[in-house]
This record gives structure tokens, sequence and C-alpha cells, in this order.
């Protein structure tokens, strides 16, 4: 973490200086830049990004009256906390979660199957997949965090609680003639307030975009006409979180449980050491069936894990919350206003984010992390077309791109649900349909990466290259989020994550891996880079860096090299490389680093970087790989970043 760059400053260094428009006031203002629909995980991490532009008027409102308090989702991917790195609370997670390292599987006994009997148990994910662990953690302490990064924040962000959407009207008109600048407010937004000192009283507020982290039942996707398609598996599902007294040995332990004739559980153990989540499955529901005509207790859920745990027992003592949700796999055919014909000839300017456009069961623990990643792949758009450093035509990559990777999580979701729901086979409801749990336990090793959020990956687009150089870094693939690897930092020798570099700022990456030669040498690959970029008239540092700021403000180069930390020193490389920054123009020490090879951890090795030649990965600010070129690509990365970006005046 680096600060005291503008002067020394004691305290918490998380806390920045209160800059800009302060966005903590009661009042909505009649305009603003953004307008952020809804408190959940979507709406908080869009929040929190943005707060980090003091210049970016953002306001975000909530129907509830205040905070939430208690959390239905729970499970946090790995990737997920790579993004919270970001964020710069990783650290207070991991602390505070329950760290799920083994998954257990099992099934009836063979000898009695009334009984259960361990089936078989295998590693959560896999060796090397992260540097992260799959973590568990209540929803409102993710909620406590992001809001944190808001009160902390330049612009003081604070949400705007008790506000109900009424509705929202779009002048497409205005719409299409803000297509090249920033200029309009062609979102209009009725809001109700619905606190005792001000209920019924309507504010109307300008927004230049609107993005509707509003839930299942999204006013924001309602107003544009837009609605969830799918299929409702008729499958009812409780949920509870219990402190218990149980002889049930792997009740700290994920556990996927199935029963003869009794249905199935999975057990997802919490934070704390005594809390545990249990997931039970019901009796399938009728095509005409409804949950609620149920009338489902709590101590119905109860009687029924019971009976799955058999012959354990299992005595609840408390009730921490319950739910009885059924399972539906659900996806919006567009995840903004712009009709698919009209593409071509209007920019989005309203947005809708993780259950406002994509529904399915929570057992698979994606609903959360994938709703986070929406916004996180729309906050740094967001932010780099009202700042004008980008074409706002990179808006229409946010459906395209999001909108796949809720396709694919939904053909998985029904994948899992149909096998976890199954009947084991040569079950008593075996006809036909039933499951064998070895093929159960395959298929989740299989999706390991998936369930992680390390599979995903973006397709070719405007901000997206095709992998025409990916042999340069093998293990570092083009829309794929950046795997970090270990190093050591060449000017203090402290070793650190390298993808701990991108943090959630709005800045591009460009990591520029040295070939075989020394990189300090006249004419070295890594020179010729740094002359290019701080001497041509092309150079993209040069091109999209506003006069006056630091040189690394809207992108930021890193050099790794192959010799170890001790055989090179940071004065022999280029002034570009230790630049001068801030009012007083201290030198940024932190732009080259080294493998880390007294641990055996060598990046090159690691992600399959070519020694002879090196490379560059270029990185985008959602920590997903844009593009891999050769060290002297010097023409093709001025070209790449010429597609989106705008000259700086």
């Amino acid at each position: 973490m680096q600060f005291h760059l503008n002067g020394f400053r004691t305290g918490d260094p998380a806390i920045c200086e209160p800059a800009g428009e302060l966005a903590n006031s009661d009042r909505l203002p009649e305009e603003v830049d953004v307008l952020i629909v809804g408190c959940g995980p979507a709406g908080l991490t869009l929040a929190a990004q943005l707060s980090a532009f003091p210049g970016i008027r953002t306001r975000i409102v909530e129907q509830k009256d205040g905070p939430l308090r208690l959390g239905q989702a729970d499970g946090i991917a790995c990737r997920t906390m790579e993004m919270f790195e970001a964020f710069g609370f990783s650290e207070r997670v991991l602390k505070e979660a329950c760290w799920i390292s083994e998954t257990v599987f099992w099934k009836p006994d063979e000898a009695n199957r009334h009984n259960i009997v361990r089936s078989g148990r295998i590693q959560d994910t896999e060796d090397g997949l992260s540097e992260f662990p799959h973590v568990v953690l209540n929803q409102a302490r993710i909620h406590d965090f992001y809001l944190d990064v808001m009160r902390h924040s330049p612009a003081r962000l604070e949400p705007n609680y008790s506000r109900r959407l009424v509705d929202l009207a779009i002048d497409v008109a205005e719409s299409a003639s803000a297509n090249a600048s920033i200029g309009g407010y062609p979102v209009t937004a009725r809001l109700e307030r619905t606190d005792p000192a001000h209920a019924g009283e309507l504010e109307i507020v300008r927004a230049r975009y609107v993005v509707g982290c509003d839930g299942a039942r999204s006013a924001v996707r309602k107003s544009l006409g837009r609605s969830l398609h799918g299929d409702s598996a008729n499958q009812a599902w409780g949920v509870m979180d219990v402190l218990a007294v149980t002889d049930f040995p792997d009740i700290r332990m994920k556990a996927a449980i199935h029963s003869a004739n009794e249905g199935n559980i999975l057990i997802i153990p919490r934070e704390g050491g005594y809390l545990v989540r249990l997931y039970i499955e019901l009796d399938k529901l009728k095509a005409d069936e409804r949950i609620a005509s149920h009338n489902i207790t709590a101590d119905q859920l109860i009687a029924a894990a019971q009976r799955i745990l058999h012959p354990y027992s299992l005595d609840v003592k408390e009730v921490a919350w319950w739910s009885v949700y059924e399972i539906g796999q659900r996806l919006c055919d567009k995840f903004d206003d712009v009709p698919a014909a009209a593409v071509g000839e209007r920019l989005p300017h309203v947005f809708i984010a993780g259950d406002a456009c994509h529904t399915h069961s929570p057992k698979a623990g994606q609903g959360m992390n994938v709703s986070m990643r929406d916004t996180f792949n729309l906050g740094w758009k967001l932010a780099a077309v009202l700042q004008e450093r980008c074409s706002p035509q990179i808006l229409h990559t946010y459906t395209t791109e999001r909108q796949t990777v809720a396709k694919e999580l939904i053909d998985f979701d029904r994948e899992f649900a149909k096998m976890f729901s199954a009947p084991p086979k040569g079950s008593p409801e075996d006809r036909g349909n039933g499951i064998d749990p070895a093929e159960f336990q395959k298929y989740f090793v299989q999706q390991g990466r998936f369930t992680a959020g390390t599979a995903i990956q973006y397709y070719p687009s405007l901000i997206c290259a095709e992998p025409t150089h990916q042999h340069l870094a093998q293990g570092l693939e083009i829309g794929k989020r950046f795997h970090s690897a270990p190093v050591i930092r060449l000017a203090d020798a402290r070793p650190v994550h390298l993808g701990h570099a991108v943090k959630a700022d709005g800045r591009w990456r460009l990591f520029a891996f040295s070939g075989a030669e020394d990189p300090t040498a006249a004419g070295s690959g890594i020179g010729a880079l740094c002359e290019f970029l701080s001497e041509s008239p092309d150079s993209p540092i040069r091109r999209y860096t506003p006069s006056g700021e630091d040189i690394d403000l809207v992108i930021d180069l890193r050099v790794i090299c192959q010799q170890g930390f001790r055989e090179l020193s940071l004065d022999a490389f280029p002034a570009m490389l230790w630049p001068r920054k801030g009012r007083y123009g201290l030198h940024d020490y932190e732009k080259v680093f080294c493998p880390d090879l007294k641990n055996g951890n060598d990046i090159f090795d690691m992600r399959g970087i070519d020694r002879e030649k090196g490379g560059m990965v270029i990185v985008r600010p959602d920590q997903h790989i844009a593009h891999v070129l050769p060290l002297d690509a010097h023409d093709e990365l001025a070209e790449f970043f010429a597609r989106f970006m705008l000259d700086a005046d």
C-alpha cells in the first residue's frame, strides 16, 4: 500500500482526504452522473468502485430503511477474493470467514439403506488455482466492508435509504445526441421516500446513467420492458443457519449428502466455528404449486434434516435464520436499455446487474459472486467514459461479456441442481433418473474452476484482443483474469503477489516480462519499450495521460525480470520505471519485480512466459487480460489502445 505521496499524514491511510462534492447528504441532488438502484452486493460493488472518483457524482438508493443485518448469501469464490484484494479488504474477509478446504460426499449405506455413509472426499479447490481460498462469510459483512470503502473514499459516499423507485423515463433523442460526449442527462428517475418523516415525498433525479441492482423483482428491469426468461425446476428447498449439537462427523466440512429415500442435504460450515448452514431438499412441487401454499415451518425443515442424516443425531438449539425457495434458472435477453436492432445507433444509459438479469439456485454458491463481478465489469467502463478517457462504445461490451457469463452459469446450475436433486441409483425412488454418487463427485471436480470463478473468459471485442501471440504467455490467457504469482519487488526485496498491483482504481496495467537478455543493457527490449512509451507521440501513455498528471494515472507500467533481485539495481533502469510523481516529485519505487527464486516460485515457469523473447500482458481495470504482445510490438500496443481510448487534452 502506497501513501504519503502528496505529503505526510497521520492516521489510517485507507481513509482518503475528502474531495469533490461529498455524497453523504440526506437529500438526493437533481442531477447525477450515475444513479445505482439497490444496495445488494452488485450495487455496493459498483458504488465502492465509483466512489474512488470524486469527480463522478454517484448516488446509490435502497428501498430498505438501513444496511443489511443478516444476508442470505455466504459463499465467496477464489476469484471474488481476488476482487476483494483490489478493493483493499481481502485480509478482513480472510480473518473472519470460514475457510472451505475439503468437500465430502455421503451416500446410502449399502448394508442398511436407511443410514448414510461417507463415499468420498476431495480438496475443495485445486492447488495453484488462486492465492486465495474459497471461504464462507455472511453477506451482510461483505456489505459492511464495501460501505467502509465508500465512507473512506474521497466522496464519502453513503447510501440513501428508504427510497422506492417509482419509474424511469429515457429520453431516446437526448440519449442519441449524447453518443459523442457525456453532456446530457437522458434518464429521469422518480423515487418515493418511505421513511416516516418524509413518507410519500417524490424526488426526481436526472442521470447520465442508471444501474438497476434491485433484485429479481427489479423495478429498473420492468421500466425497460424486459423480463426474465426460463423455467422453474419445480423443486423446493429449505435453507437454515443453525446452532446444533450433532454427532455427524463432517459438520465442519462442506458436505453433499444423498439419502436413499429422505432427500438430500448440502452442509456449509459458517464463520465463527459453531454456526452451520443446511440446504434441505423438500418434496418436488407440482407444476401449479408455489412454496407459499405448503406453509412449511422451521420445525419441518429440522425434522427433514434429522431424517436425512440418520443414523446421526441433530439437536438444533437455535435457528439464526431460515427460508424456503424454489429453484429456477432465468435469464434476461439483454442487460441494458438498447434494443438489439439499435445497437449500432444508440448507446446504453440504463443497465441491470445481478439478480435483476439472472437468477439460479444458490447451492453452487454463485449468486453473490457473479452479481458482484457484473458490476466490477461495468464500473470501470462507466468511470472511463465519464472521465472522457474511453469511447462510450465500450459500454456495449457490458451486455455481451456478462450475458455470456450468465448463460454459462445457468447452464451449469441447471445440470448441477438436477444432479444434486436426483435420487441415488438403486434407491426406491430411482425410476431411471438416479445418479451414481461417484458421478456427482466427478462432475463436482470437473467444474471446480467454474465454481471458483477462474474459468470465466471474455471473448474478442473492442477491449479484448484476438490471441495471436498467446504463446508468449501461455498461462495468462486473453479474456481470463490475470492469474497472480509470487514475485520479489526489486527496490526493497519484499515478497509480493504481482496481481495485487491491479487495484479497483480504473487504471490499465501493462506488465512487461523481460526476455533472456540483461533488462538494463543498452538496446534491451525493456529499454526500447520504455523509450517508446516515454518519447514516441504514438505512446499510449503520452497520448492518454492528461498533462501535468502522474505518468501512471491511466496506464501503469510494471516490469518483471528473470534475474534474481540481488543481480539488479533499480537505478540502472530507465527513469520511467522509478518515475517522479505527486506534488513533491517523489520517486515511485514499486515498478520492477524479480522471480521468487528462493522459494522456487519462478513466475516465468509458473505462467508459461517465453524466456527467450519475453512479452507484454495488458490487463484491464477489472483484472481481466486484454492482450498479449511481443515486447517489441510497439505499433500493435498503440493500435490496441487507439481502438477505444480518447486523446487527453
